[in-house]
């Protein structure tokens, strides 16, 4: 195992622990992975983002590295700017509908009960920069692929996803059509705890 390897796995252990789990909320049946810990301690927030940066630095070989970091609304927004600020790229944000200025690409994606709306800002993104898309969970995957498809609108091009954790049981990783990465593990079923 490398030094980055060995560094990685002690960081994701360090990270997991601080994880809180909130059985039955929001709603019955449903475990919540509260993240928010991650950002409340300097500590914390500076090792998550260590552990991003390696992932990115061991699965992105130099010259394929992001140019842009793609935040989805708004849990993306807690990590993304750093992350960005670390790889030395820029960050862009995908918004709800109506909420960016000036002229923007839009994408739909399937929410529970509805069409939600995603937008981009049309010139965030240059013709062939390279791009990775981050949030903090993947469930469904409709709202990372909204995200994926609007870089593409743009012309970049989607090096892959990153998340903080991963639902595994709602599938949400067969909708992304990029490499697809979880940092921490993840739920097999809603009430298991990880």
């Amino acid at each position: 195992m490398s030094s980055s390897s060995s560094e990685l796995a002690s960081l994701k252990i360090k990270l997991h622990k601080s994880l809180r789990q909130f059985p039955d909320f929001p709603t019955p049946g449903v475990l919540f992975e509260d993240i928010l810990p991650l950002f409340s301690n300097p500590v914390l927030h500076e090792a998550f983002i260590r552990a991003l940066e390696l992932h990115i630095h061991t699965n992105y070989p130099e010259g394929q590295r992001p140019d842009v970091v793609v935040g989805l609304e708004a849990r993306g927004f807690l990590f993304g700017p750093s992350l960005a600020l670390r790889l030395g790229a820029g960050f862009v944000p995908v918004r709800k509908q109506g909420k960016l200025p000036g002229p923007t690409e839009t994408a739909s994606y399937e929410k529970e009960y509805g069409a939600d709306f995603f937008q981009i800002q049309a010139d965030a993104i240059k013709q062939g920069q390279k791009v990775l898309v981050i949030d903090d969970i993947v469930a469904t995957g409709g709202s990372a692929a909204a995200a994926g498809s609007l870089v593409k609108k743009l012309g970049g091009v989607l090096l892959g996803y990153v998340f903080i954790l991963e639902l595994d049981f709602l599938k949400g990783r067969e909708k992304l059509d990029a490499p697809t990465y979880t940092l921490l593990s993840s739920q097999s079923n809603g009430l298991e705890k990880t």
